[in-house]
C-alpha cells in the first residue's frame, strides 16, 4: 500500500472515497466535495483499490493541483470496505465521511452528515450518522433486490436502518477502528456501532444516477456474499462483550493518633 505525502496541517474531517476504475467520475467528484466543504477543515483521501483505468494517475495529479488531496493505493482489487478501511487508517481527522466514488452519492449532502458529530452539545455515544438514499436513481432490478436484502437484513439485525448500503456516512474514526473488519463491512455499520454501545443517527440523503463507468456489483453476486456476511455480523452482535469497565479507587486508609 502506498500513499501520497501528508498535508501540512491536521484536519477535523477527513473524507475517505474508495475508488476501482472510476477515471471519469473522479474529478467532477473531487470538486464537489471541496464546494460542499469549503467552510471547513478537512482533508480528501483517495484510495485507489487497484484500478486498471487511469484513476490513480488522475488522482495523484489532483494532489498536485489541491494539498488537502492525498492518495492511497492498493497494489490489486480487495474491495470496498478494505479501501474505506485503509483510508481511514491513514486518515488525520476524528471525523470521517465517506461516498462512494461512483458519483452516486452527491458531495452536498456531506454537510448534513458531519453537522451532528460537530455540534458541541452532540450526544457523547453519538458516533454514527448514516445516510439512507430518498428517490434512488437505479435500475428496477437493483432497487428491487436492495429492498429485499435490506428488509432481510433489518429482520435479522434489528439495527433501525432502512438502507445501510449507502455510501453516504459520518463517523467518530476512533470508534470505526475498534469495530471488527471484515470483506463488506461497510454494509453493517449501524449494527456494528450499536454492537458497541455506540449511538446511531440517521439522515435522508439525495442519490445520483451513474455518470460513467458501470458497476462493480451484480444482484446475485451480492446476495451470495451477503448471506454469510449477515450470519456473521449475527453472530458478532450475540458474542459481543456484555460488560463495561469500570476505574475504582481505593479509599485513603484513616489513621488515629494513640492516647498519651
Amino acid at each position: 500500500m502506498a500513499q501520497s505525502d501528508t498535508p501540512k496541517t491536521t484536519p477535523h474531517i477527513s473524507v475517505v472515497i474508495p475508488l476501482h476504475d472510476e477515471e471519469l467520475n473522479l474529478t467532477a467528484l473531487v470538486n464537489g466535495v471541496m464546494d460542499a466543504l469549503s467552510q471547513e477543515a478537512h482533508e480528501i483521501v483517495l484510495v485507489d483499490d487497484g484500478s486498471k483505468d487511469g484513476t490513480r494517475a488522475l488522482a495523484l495529479s489532483l494532489t498536485t493541483q489541491h494539498p488537502n488531496i492525498r492518495v492511497i493505493a492498493h497494489d490489486v482489487a480487495i474491495g470496498q470496505s478494505a479501501a474505506v478501511h485503509s483510508g481511514v487508517l491513514f486518515a488525520k481527522g476524528s471525523v470521517i465521511a465517506t461516498l462512494d466514488g461512483d458519483g452516486q452519492n452527491p458531495p452536498e449532502n456531506l454537510p448534513a452528515l458531519i453537522a451532528p458529530l460537530m455540534a458541541a452539545d452532540r450526544p457523547a455515544r453519538l458516533a454514527l450518522v448514516a445516510g439512507q438514499r430518498v428517490d434512488r436513481r437505479d435500475t428496477w432490478s437493483k432497487k428491487i433486490a436492495s429492498k429485499l436484502a435490506n428488509g432481510i437484513r433489518a429482520a435479522v439485525l434489528k439495527d433501525g436502518t432502512r438502507d445501510t448500503g449507502c455510501g453516504l456516512k459520518a463517523y467518530r474514526r476512533d470508534a470505526f477502528l475498534a469495530l471488527p473488519f471484515f470483506n463488506h463491512q461497510h454494509r453493517y455499520l449501524p449494527a456494528l456501532f450499536a454492537r458497541d454501545g455506540w449511538d446511531v443517527a440517521h439522515v435522508d440523503v439525495t442519490h445520483a444516477a451513474r455518470n460513467a463507468g458501470r458497476s462493480k456489483y451484480t444482484n446475485f453476486g451480492r446476495a451470495i456474499a451477503g448471506l454469510s456476511d449477515l450470519l456473521g455480523v449475527a453472530w458478532l452482535i450475540h458474542r459481543r462483550k456484555r460488560g463495561t469497565p469500570s476505574e475504582l479507587f481505593a479509599t485513603p486508609a484513616t489513621t488515629t493518633e494513640p492516647k498519651s
